[in-house]
């Protein structure tokens, strides 16, 4: 009996097909690992009165400095100033950037009561305030099916306000000390208040722990863990006793100015803050007709390891995490234009940080990589810095202008200005271009741990994405509201609040807003008030 040969024509077909297959297996894999991450909404509450995005950005593109002297809701400067960083017990600062509003908290609105309110860090406080208007914003409404697989990822660091507890007579501890205070719930707080069941975690990395919650939240949602995430920081100034500890370290400016970059410069000055964003991945967001402010293209996290000294940074480390960031995003290091720096200010840490940057981007004097520092306007938010910078450039993309660094008189002599190829933007810029807008934001913590960002413009993104036109998600949603528009000759503008000053306050808000010279119509307005509150 003959056995019948082998078709190889047919078997060498199917062998093609299966590698063809994958291929666009793998090539679906890398796709979803890069896919860029789109910011739906913002919100913020940062020193010089900045409680919104678009107040934030009247402060920075009018050159404004925020720093101010220390509240008398915080400490007696005058129990605790010493020019002379040396004198035991003392601070050489009076200065710093603070946020209005530290006992104010509308528990009732959160379903909190006043027991358990007194009880609770003023940093949790003003995550649940400025995460809800980051999610309103957004048109994200808690409680319901669409919200519930959002993910939390929060940085925090500072525990001023449980020490400050602490120091009441044992009797006075109630039954909301730990809850109230512990960096765990600072996260799942907000998860539970909102019904939300993805990821919830709080990150401490010092400095960087805002900018490495946004890179976990942006893992977290290419792995599809959540499809949803609001992400930021927070920090509060309470009580005296780390600022004395950093000034007895010298680490800080006895002026209260972060002079970044400058000759001048001698070291940071504290500031407190809260900024939250609200991510999703880009085809989501496209298919769910969302305003898209810009995108994150990649981000990388690392370490400094052993350097000449644990808070002293390692200039290699932060070349790496910057191409380890730049390698994620798919984008080239000759298309960012500008760069968020951490840029405390100190005489050490300056020069190195931009001898790093000098290393990766290779520039030169006819084409300089463009650089500021927020640091230079609010101060050091420390846990909340680095989302701070993130927020400022992603307005700068919407504005299509960088602000003005400010505080930069006379370049420090210790960096080689001649070969590092950076132009510090003193004077403000208009970030107008026909190629791809794209920016780098930097945050290094003093634990050793760093942390970029990649963030471009949306609608460049989506072109370069090679989509060219709006998701039918988009295209739908337009065409039902044109639909709807035919039908009406007026819009109804629907506000609802809680109790009758809140809804006074909304009244305002909505004044305020619709006497700028806003971009989006009244019947968008009406329509985002009406169904996404």
């Amino acid at each position: 009996m003959n056995t019948p040969k082998p078709d190889y024509k047919v078997l060498m077909q199917k062998a093609l097909a299966e590698i063809k297959d994958l291929r666009s297996q793998l090539q679906q894999e890398q796709a979803k690992d890069r896919e860029p991450i789109a910011i739906i909404g913002m919100g913020c509450r940062f020193p010089g009165g900045a409680n919104s995005p678009e107040s934030f950005w009247d402060l920075l593109v009018n050159g404004i400095d925020a720093i101010s002297q220390v509240p008398s809701d915080r400490w007696n400067i005058e129990d605790y100033y010493d020019g002379d960083p040396a004198t035991p017990g003392k601070m050489n600062v009076r200065y710093g950037g603070f946020v209005e509003g530290l006992k104010e908290f509308d528990a009732d609105f959160f379903g909190i009561s006043p027991r358990e309110a007194s009880s609770l860090d003023p940093q949790q406080r003003l995550l649940l305030e400025v995460t809800w208007e980051a999610l309103e914003r957004a048109g994200i409404v808690p409680h319901t099916e669409e919200s519930k697989n959002t993910g939390v990822f929060i940085g925090i660091s500072s525990s001023d306000y449980s020490q400050l507890l602490l120091e009441r007579d044992d009797t006075e501890i109630d039954a909301y000390l730990a809850t109230g205070n512990s960096h765990s719930t600072a996260a799942g707080r907000i998860s539970y208040l909102l019904g939300f069941t993805a990821p919830s975690m709080a990150v401490d990395t010092a400095c960087s722990s805002s900018l490495v919650a946004v890179h976990l939240a942006c893992k977290s949602l290419r792995d599809n863990e959540c499809n949803i995430a609001v992400t930021g920081g927070v920090h509060r100034l309470i009580i005296p006793e780390f600022t004395i500890n950093f000034s007895q370290a010298r680490m800080l400016a006895s002026d209260g100015r972060c002079k970044t970059f400058d000759a001048a410069a001698d070291g940071f000055s504290r500031g407190e803050g809260c900024g939250m964003i609200v991510l999703k991945r880009l085809t989501d967001a496209e298919k769910d007709g969302d305003r898209i402010l810009a995108v994150i293209k990649g981000s990388a996290v690392n370490q400094d390891g052993r350097s000449s000294g644990l808070t002293v940074p390692n200039g290699v480390s932060q070349q790496t995490v910057i191409r380890h960031a730049l390698a994620n995003s798919g984008v080239k290091a000759q298309e960012i234009s500008y760069i968020e720096a951490h840029g405390t200010g100190t005489s050490l840490g300056d020069p190195i940080e931009i001898t790093a940057l000098g290393e990766v981007f290779k520039r030169n004097s006819t084409n300089p990589l463009l650089l500021g520092s927020v640091k230079t306007n609010i101060g050091h938010l420390e846990a909340a810095a680095g989302i701070a910078g993130l927020i400022k450039v992603v307005l700068s993309l919407q504005h299509e202008q960088i602000p003005p660094h400010l505080h930069f008189n006379q370049p420090n002599p210790y960096i080689d200005w001649d070969n590092v190829g950076v132009d510090v933007v003193s004077q403000g810029k208009e970030w107008q271009e026909d190629k791809l807008r794209v920016a780098g934001v930097s945050s290094f913590g003093f634990s050793g741990t760093n942390g970029h960002l990649i963030i471009g413009d949306a609608d460049i993104s989506v072109r370069a994405e090679g989509r060219g036109q709006k998701a039918e998600g988009t295209k739908a949603l337009a065409a039902c509201r044109q639909r709807a528009e035919r039908k009406r000759d007026f819009h109804l503008l629907t506000l609802s609040a809680k109790n009758e000053p809140a809804l006074k306050d909304l009244i305002k808000q909505y004044q305020s807003y619709l006497s700028s010279p806003a971009s989006i119509s009244i019947k968008d307005i009406c329509y985002t008030a009406s169904v996404k509150r």
